[in-house]
């Protein structure tokens, strides 16, 4: 695996629209208790959003696009919801790979697999390897994936193969192991719902990543809710550690 630029080592290419994105898609319940329907509702409606958040990506030339499904925190939620959601990843994956794949749409599932059942891990096993040779946008999935976690795993995985390494590795041997050692860091992160934090979702990779919080609810965010956080994104001045009076004489980028 090639080794990616780290945003605390080096200064990353700045691209107008975001190279990868990444959202935490906050709200599906409250969305439906407004309207007095039952939780389940707002987060079918959700995959709708997730569905139209995919092509306007797409269409927009952003590369890659990281959400968080469910946390490894999510577990504690009801039990009949949390059943609901499995259901629900289940249908997703087998409905969706097929148009995934016609749209040369990669897909890519990280998080702890071992608590889904078998028919499950199964399904994003085989939709992995469909879409794996797919050359347009990378859509990523985390699924009772946490930051904590993926971070404890991959120096879980570098000392299994490299235990020489044990009192002393760096960024460039920790990297490969990481969920997303594979994807540049993300340039713009997204949280709808109006809270404003971001509950263990990419603890390593968001360092440099500029935030943006939405009160809008996920199951009504749409294009013109994404074009509105890219917007944002592109009146920021991304400094790295550098001050305002560097940055102007560096050439802009397209």
């Amino acid at each position: 695996m090639a080794i990616l630029p780290s945003s605390t080592r080096t200064i990353p290419e700045i691209a107008h629209v975001p190279r990868h994105i990444a959202v935490i898609m906050d709200g599906n319940g409250r969305w439906a208790k407004q309207r007095f329907m039952p939780r389940i509702m707002g987060h079918q409606r959700g995959v709708e959003s997730l569905r139209a958040t995919v092509r306007a990506c797409r269409d927009l030339g952003v590369e890659y696009l990281t959400v968080f499904a469910f946390s490894s925190e999510n577990w504690r939620r009801p039990v009949d919801e949390v059943s609901f959601l499995m259901s629900l990843f289940l249908k997703m994956l087998e409905r969706e790979v097929a148009s995934l794949h016609k749209n040369n749409i990669r897909l890519k599932i990280i998080g702890d697999r071992s608590r889904f059942d078998d028919t499950l891990q199964q399904t994003m096993g085989d939709a992995e390897a469909l879409t794996s040779g797919n050359t347009g946008l990378t859509l990523t999935i985390a699924a009772n994936y946490g930051g904590r976690w993926d971070m404890m795993h991959a120096v879980h995985s570098l000392l299994q193969d490299h235990p020489e390494l044990a009192t002393s590795f760096s960024e460039d041997d920790l990297q490969p192991y990481l969920s997303m050692g594979d994807v540049p860091e993300p340039d713009l992160f997204i949280r709808t719902g109006g809270e404003m934090r971001i509950s263990n979702f990419m603890l390593w990779q968001l360092a440099y990543t500029e935030l943006y919080f939405t009160d809008t609810l996920w199951p009504v965010f749409d294009r013109n809710e994404l074009e509105k956080a890219i917007a944002s994104y592109q009146h920021r001045e991304r400094r790295f550690g550098r001050t305002s009076e560097q940055l102007l004489s560096v050439p802009a980028q397209s």
